[in-house]
């Protein structure tokens, strides 16, 4: 296991690499090429530079997170084939900069959805939430409006305005989609990219939908064991694999995050190992990494992780506000620090207690 941390390169993120690099027990980031849009080709030498960056502060690229899915792909569109080509791409020159895993989503219109950016808790912390009431008198045209006040001034990834301005359109797109039509979709698509992945060793690892249900009326897939079981026997490929983001499956509680850990040995090649806070079955805040602060027994997600052999990057995620930074939503320095700490107190723990 990698203890790594998000960044979101030094253009957009306040969090430095100097920062990253002093944190006990982590020793690669997870970043992507933020300024690029979906279908757009990532050339090698943007990519070196973006290495070459990480690597000169004393860490290194553990993997990218996202090369976006372009819409055209999901939806399954006349042009889909020239998007799959640039993503192909992209993957080459990934893979000859010695890049070997991506993490993607398949998620329509939203990659994720929050009510709340900044859900103040009783210690005077502020969190991500998600409450169904809310979320069900929005207007979904006029969703980036109504929580953009909350962004402390950046942006978040997958609400870029430019692509908020474009909801309505993106909706009506996905008008004819269902479930079996994104899972068709997501195969094509797979099966298009696994020769590549091969030659060069690349682990795709596909993020669940967040939360694990259906928003808006649109489609969601990556969201059970079943449907993630799935798409593994679907392509069966090493390559074919999953990022397990306990906060996001565990939005469900109907699923089991150690029994699924278990299931997916082998194929998971990402973990973002957080913890939430249940008020209701669809009332969630983003907590504290720490176990008794949430509602996951976070010893029994590392334990399962340690027991499947798991070798591949860890990181925390989506953490509180806390000390009075202003940061991007979830994604500030401290508390992200405490969680990679913890995460891996926890592992040297059970790795001990193992021998």
């Amino acid at each position: 296991m990698e203890m790594t941390l998000r960044w979101y390169g030094s253009e957009f993120d306040t969090v430095t690499l100097k920062q990253i690099r002093q944190i006990p027990g982590v020793t690669g980031v997870i970043t992507t090429l933020y300024d690029t849009a979906p279908g757009e080709v990532w050339s090698r030498e943007r990519i070196k530079e973006m290495k070459d960056e990480v690597e000169k502060s004393g860490l290194h690229i553990s993997g990218i997170e996202s090369v976006n899915v372009h819409d055209a792909i999901k939806v399954g569109t006349s042009d889909r084939d020239k998007y799959i080509d640039n993503y192909i791409e992209t993957l080459e020159n990934l893979g000859k900069e010695d890049i070997h895993l991506v993490c993607y989503n398949f998620m329509p219109v939203f990659d994720w959805t929050r009510s709340e950016l900044a859900r103040k808790r009783p210690d005077g912390s502020t969190v991500l939430a998600y409450n169904q009431d809310d979320i069900d008198k929005i207007v979904p045209e006029k969703m980036f409006e109504s929580i953009s006040k909350d962004m402390n001034g950046t942006v978040m990834p997958g609400w870029e305005p430019e692509r908020m301005e474009k909801v309505k359109e993106l909706f009506e797109m996905y008008k004819d989609v269902d479930d079996e039509k994104l899972f068709e979709n997501l195969k094509y698509f797979l099966e298009r990219i696994m020769p590549v992945c091969n030659k060069y060793d690349i682990k795709m690892a596909i993020h669940p939908d967040d939360p694990a249900w259906s928003v808006f009326g649109l489609p969601r897939i990556i969201i059970n064991k079943q449907n993630i079981l799935r798409m593994m026997k679907m392509v069966d490929d090493v390559h074919n694999g999953v990022t397990f983001c306990s906060g996001s499956y565990g939005t469900n509680l109907e699923n089991d995050l150690p029994d699924m850990i278990r299931s997916l040995k082998g194929r998971i090649h990402f973990a973002h190992v957080r913890n939430l806070k249940f008020n209701s079955p669809t009332d969630f805040e983003e907590a504290a990494h720490l176990s008794s602060d949430g509602s996951f027994d976070m010893y029994e997600i590392m334990k399962a992780l340690y027991e499947i052999g798991f070798d591949g990057p860890i990181r925390p995620d989506h953490g509180r506000m806390i000390w009075d930074e202003v940061a991007m939503p979830g994604y500030g320095l401290y508390d992200r620090a405490l969680g990679a700490t913890y995460l891996n107190g926890l592992w040297e723990a059970i790795e001990k207690s193992s021998k």
